[in-house]
């Protein structure tokens, strides 16, 4: 199963996104955001820049590494 993008309203009534893996387990999260739509570009967003991201390991300094 593949995993999805959940958009949902908190408790304080601002929206958010979490990426569910195909088991259910959350493994990312989103800001609040002030409405749907913004959620849902939040999301598309993170679609486009994971779409190539490399990983990069960084030092407890903060520095790449």
């Amino acid at each position: 199963m593949a995993g999805k993008f959940e958009v949902y309203e908190d408790a304080g009534g601002k929206y958010r996104f979490r990426l569910k893996a195909g088991n259910g387990e959350i493994v990312a999260t989103g800001q609040g955001y002030a409405s749907k739509d913004a959620a849902h570009k939040g999301v598309e967003a993170v679609q486009r820049a994971a779409s190539g991201a490399s990983v990069v390991d960084v030092a407890k300094s903060g520095a790449a590494v």
